[in-house]
């Protein structure tokens, strides 16, 4: 079969000084996309390296593969921008691997995910969201400090890998909000979810399949040193091999796996998750909070947190990326029996 594979490279031009560090964070190496095609390859595809944006458009019209292994993340701010490649190849009519454009779009918006996951009856932290043009002086009062919620964190409402998320986001008063938020809206210029930092174990939840979807593992990630308040950050992911460590299976309480597990799965279901995700949570006396959902998980062979948790549960890089591609081929066939998988 010949298959395509979309993504979005990280450019080796110097990156204008105005724009934050991370801003293409979220974006491949050409080692990633050649580790994914030399998988498919083994597996017997004759694969074709598509890219992104016009290019893409190019290539797909004047010679549509036969399925696409989908990993583009898409480029600019827009929240719907992971749902672009998707939306044109179901347009064209070509099948491709994980979420539609629906699930894409929902997922990259952080609040809009976790109003959705809500609605199934799963544990979210409490949070609002700061849209790009409200007045600071009347949302960042004294009222969200309140209660129970002595700790706040920050995030950018409609990023992925960890943009925008560092140590400094955690916040205890309405000062250090205001200092955060001005300078989140000047670097990423979009909305902005805060919530209540949830003080408790940090776990990642691996999904492949669909009608009955299969959890590769449930990792729980320990940082390495002491600290009030661990973030799973960007500074942290950049030295992941000395700032944590990685627990497959995540040795809590058993009570405490299965409702995370339980919560996983709901999370894939109420999103419309489809061959792979990977569901982050953080876990206070035993209550799984949903952080947020991935449904692009990263693939690096080395340095992805869901190819570290397949590590981890036994699974080799070529067997995580044969099940994502299987999954995607059994339910294209499901839905379209003239679907052949057989190389051209």
């Amino acid at each position: 079969m010949r298959i395509g594979i979309t993504y979005d490279l990280k450019s080796d031009r110097p990156l204008p000084a105005d724009l934050p560090d991370d801003i293409q964070e979220e974006f491949d190496s050409p080692a990633t996309i050649e580790a994914i095609a030399s998988v498919l390859r083994s597996l017997g595809h004759d694969v074709r390296k598509l890219g992104d944006g016009r290019e893409l458009l190019e290539r797909l019209l004047a010679d549509p593969p036969d399925f696409v292994f989908n990993f583009a993340e898409g480029q600019g701010i827009s929240r719907s921008r992971e749902a672009r490649v998707p939306a044109v190849l179901e347009m064209l009519g070509i099948p491709y691997t994980g979420s539609d454009a629906l699930t894409m779009a929902a997922t990259l918006d952080k609040d809009c995910a976790r109003r959705l996951v809500g609605t199934g009856g799963i544990v979210v932290p409490t949070g609002f969201v700061i849209e790009p043009h409200d007045d600071l002086n009347e949302l960042l009062d004294d009222d969200f400090f309140q209660g129970d919620v002595a700790i706040a964190i920050v995030k950018p409402a409609w990023e992925g890998s960890s943009k925008g998320i560092r140590n400094k986001c955690v916040v205890k008063s309405p000062g250090e909000l205001r200092a955060v938020v001005e300078g989140m809206r000047r670097d990423y210029r979009q909305a902005l979810l805060v919530e209540e930092y949830i003080q408790g174990d940090e776990v990642t939840v691996g999904i492949v399949g669909n009608e009955r979807p299969h959890i590769i593992g449930v990792m729980r990630v320990v940082p390495n040193f002491v600290t009030d308040h661990f973030v799973y950050s960007l500074e942290v992911k950049r030295d992941y091999l000395r700032q944590v460590r990685y627990e497959v299976p995540a040795p809590l309480p058993a009570p405490f796996l299965k409702k995370i597990e339980q919560a996983a799965l709901k999370v894939f279901r109420v999103l419309g998750c489809r061959d792979v995700a990977r569901i982050d949570f953080r876990v206070r006396d035993g209550v799984p909070y949903f952080l947020e959902v991935n449904p692009l998980p990263g693939l690096n062979p080395e340095s992805s947190d869901l190819v570290i948790m397949a590590r981890l549960a036994g699974w080799t890089y070529e067997q995580l990326i044969e099940s994502i591609v299987q999954a995607a081929i059994d339910r294209t066939q499901r839905a379209d029996c003239s679907f052949v998988t057989s190389s051209r």
